[in-house]
């Protein structure tokens, strides 16, 4: 029942995998290079080195669902967009869905779906992000799909929302509130082909995304 990390090496996925691990939930984290390796190692955390750019298709075997939380990163530009945050995510979906895994966890982004409304400079993001979300819910894998707001580096409450309404419009949420809220879901393998938005709160992560 492992979990492959995509992204791992980010700040949400370093978050995932130390809690996830702590919490005795077999994970793989695939890194970049080996020069990644040395964190996860002290952590006593297992990787594989494969690259979103090339062949990856090893690193799924022996697991049985993946998260997909990598990101081309603030200081990229609309190419690299495209090939991580959408033409990689949906390379994921079909490699998740040929291996026969249980299912795929994508983190996304709130309001995705309207990628004309977010500022000039994240459009090619929202709008990669509208289309990995598009693709993976017709694919032939389960899903699960996560839309943070606005991340910070907060510490993390262990408490959540899941709209706008109960937050009174604040749209922001820690990082480590979504790497929190994400081992969850890990576990809850129920919870499939369901999307959430997800922002700092005051309920408790088991009781806004349910069990």
């Amino acid at each position: 029942m492992t979990t492959l990390v995509i992204g791992a090496n980010g700040q949400i996925g370093r978050q995932v995998c130390a809690i996830a691990h702590r919490q005795g939930h077999p994970i793989r984290a695939m890194i970049r290079s080996a020069e990644q390796r040395d964190w996860f190692e002290q952590q006593g955390i297992g990787t594989v080195v494969a690259d979103l750019e090339d062949d990856f298709a090893s690193a799924f075997e022996g697991c049985d669902q993946v998260l997909f939380t990598a990101g081309s990163g603030p200081n990229t530009g609309p190419d690299k967009t495209l090939l991580i945050d959408l033409y990689a995510a949906t390379r994921v979906a079909d490699e998740a869905s040929r291996q026969g895994l249980d299912r795929m966890l994508m983190v996304s982004a709130m309001r995705a779906e309207q990628p004309l409304q977010a500022p000039e400079k994240l459009r090619p993001y929202m709008a990669a992000k509208f289309a990995a979300d598009a693709y993976l819910r017709s694919s032939k894998v389960d899903h699960v799909i996560v839309k943070p707001g606005r991340l910070t580096d907060d510490d993390a409450t262990g408490r959540v929302a899941t709209s706008l309404d109960e937050t009174g419009g604040n749209n922001q949420i820690s990082r480590a509130n979504v790497a929190q809220a994400l081992v969850y879901l890990l576990g809850q393998r129920k919870i499939r082909n369901h999307e959430t938005v997800l922002l700092d709160g005051e309920r408790e992560i088991a009781e806004a995304l349910g069990d």
